[in-house]
């Protein structure tokens, strides 16, 4: 049997004046009770050790609990508020030391304090209801979240730490000054709720967490909408992220699941996975990304299975020793590289789609920098589709290219392996060597090129069997000191030549009725470069009208017109 306390700031027949006076015969009594409190301020402070149903019996808001300092509501029994406001400042407004406590249609202002604090063992539930300011923490307790708004909290709107859970449903958290919510050591489920203005990530899963986030909308967020780091785990499924300096970030260790989310608008990065940091992705998608759409670099090793980028600047940037698998990749419509792998970064790249970007993949580094496509198309390119330098690798298989400058080229001392390749509509060239680069090329299929064929220069390599160059201004040049070989290749249509080399090319099997020219070629030469040194000045190309001075302590430099308009 439940007995029924009445509370009225009035005073009257057996009604208490307090709250407090309520609770304590209560206590004495033994059994569980419901208290109705009459709408109205009390300024005082509730501990409640036995089982209590608090109910505002004006609706909710028309009871206000305040303390000047310290705590307003300390639990040590199951209890349930119902309609209160609860007010606090400089400690926890409402702590659960033992047993269950739920707040329902309730307010809880935290000033300079924390709003609802459940120790470890106990149970907290908070529905439909508000708080502003303070933090919702469980440390080593279990949390339930249902139809709820946080505003701008001093902290983190809602944390979870020491092996504490937390459920967040249907709730909004807005302005908090640091994480909306975050999880320590901890396990946390957020779904279906709206977080913004946030000072840091959004939601955030810290050392050894496990985080599940599913359709949630994140937006205007100062630094990550979700982050994952320190060997968390978790999934995000179904969410979008809007106006976040980053979408998803992962770090050190973590290794999520993310699949159908939208990133949209983020002011750096999309997807960042980065410092040996994880996660595999299904079907996401990024648009207009500040900086690049996905950024892998010191030694993240994402797998992404269905990436569609549009709108912003780079697509996908591997870097700084990251790795990472990508497949069913869709690129379009950025003002840089679709696809770049840098600096002892590697990547594997299938089943790719590229249409409208400056250029199609880049790579640069140093011999431990490789990247692989496979099975792609790269169109409407505005100048190389893909372009190896420093001393990478590249292997390409049944990659098309359609409308380039150029289709594929290494430079410097990089190598370039083309398998089944092809080419048409392009400006400058099928495939080219340039530098000390090694270019191989098997089943290439050149079609339709302004210019050339396939061409090599400087002392580049380049090395071509069963090509088909077709309709090409030139099917192949070979200048400077470049060597190489046509092996088994046709060479067809109504250009002005079939290939013209400069004697160092093996022609073995060569197929063509266009004329074949051996002489010496030498492309044109780079700008007039003045190089310093000890002993003076080399010029590679005329000068002149310079005045120059070498091996002086001091130097004086004069210069006269004279009237024939000649300079001394």
């Amino acid at each position: 049997m439940v007995a029924r306390y009445v509370v009225s700031p009035r005073g009257g027949r057996r009604a208490h004046r307090t709250i407090a006076s309520a609770l304590g015969e209560a206590a004495r009594r033994g059994r569980p009770a419901l208290i109705e409190i009459e709408p109205g301020g009390y300024p005082e402070a509730l501990t409640v050790r036995s089982e209590v149903r608090l109910v505002a019996v004006g609706g909710p808001g028309s009871v206000v609990v305040e303390q000047p300092r310290g705590a307003v509501l300390d639990s040590f029994a199951p209890v349930v508020v119902e309609g209160l406001v609860l007010v606090g400042r400089h400690a926890d407004v409402v702590g659960c030391h033992a047993g269950a406590l739920t707040l329902e249609r309730s307010e809880i202002r935290a000033y300079d304090g924390v709003a609802v604090h459940a120790r470890p063992g106990t149970s907290v539930t908070l529905r439909d209801s508000t708080v502003l300011h303070g933090r919702f923490l469980l440390a080593g307790a279990h949390g339930r979240v249902e139809r709820c708004r946080f505003t701008d909290a001093a902290d983190n709107a809602l944390a979870v730490i020491d092996g504490g859970h937390l459920e967040v449903l249907g709730s909004r958290i807005e302005g908090s000054r640091i994480h909306g919510v975050f999880v320590g050591g901890g396990r946390a489920r957020v779904e279906g709720c709206t977080l913004t203005r946030t000072g840091m990530a959004a939601v955030f899963a810290g050392a050894r967490s496990e985080l599940v986030v599913a359709d949630c909308l994140v937006e205007s967020v100062e630094a990550e909408g979700i982050g994952f780091v320190e060997q968390s785990r978790g999934s995000v499924d179904r969410t979008r992220v809007v106006d976040a300096r980053c979408g998803i970030a992962v770090a050190s260790g973590a290794d999520p699941v993310v699949r159908d989310c939208v990133l949209t608008g983020c002011r750096d990065t999309g997807l960042d996975v980065n410092g040996g940091g994880r996660g595999r992705f299904r079907d996401i998608e990024v648009s207009g990304a500040g900086n690049v759409a996905v950024l892998v670099t010191r030694g993240g090793a994402p797998e992404v299975d269905g990436c569609r980028v549009t709108g912003g600047t780079a697509g996908f940037a591997v870097t700084d020793g990251g790795r990472g698998r990508f497949t069913r990749i869709e690129v379009r419509d950025l003002t840089s590289a679709a696809l770049r792998v840098h600096d002892e970064a590697t990547a594997v790249f299938e089943h790719v789609r590229v249409e409208r970007c400056p250029s199609g993949l880049e790579t640069k580094g140093n011999g431990g920098t490789r990247a692989e496509i496979g099975d792609a198309v790269l169109c409407d390119v505005e100048m190389a589709a893909v372009t190896a330098l420093g001393q990478s690798w590249v292997t390409l298989r049944r990659v098309a290219v359609e409308r380039a400058a150029l289709a594929f080229g290494a430079g410097e001392e990089a190598q370039l392996l083309l398998e089944d390749c092809r080419a048409a509509g392009v400006g400058v060239g099928g495939a080219s060597a340039f530098g000390t680069a090694r270019v191989v090329a098997r089943g290439l299929t050149v079609s339709g090129s302004d210019g050339l064929g396939v061409f090599a220069r400087d002392t580049a390599r380049l090395e071509v069997v069963g090509a088909v160059l077709a309709d090409c201004a030139v099917g192949g040049a070979f200048a400077d000191r470049s060597v190489g070989r046509l092996a088994d290749c046709s060479v067809t249509g109504e250009g002005q030549l079939g290939v013209l080399h400069n004697g160092l090319v093996d022609l073995g099997g060569l197929r063509t009725t266009l004329p074949v020219v051996e002489k010496e070629v030498r492309t044109e030469p780079g700008p007039t470069v003045v190089h310093h040194h000890y002993e003076g000045p080399v010029f590679n190309g005329p000068v002149r009208d310079v005045q120059l001075a070498w091996n002086n302590i001091h130097a004086v430099q004069n210069r006269t017109t004279n009237e024939d308009g000649t300079r001394t």
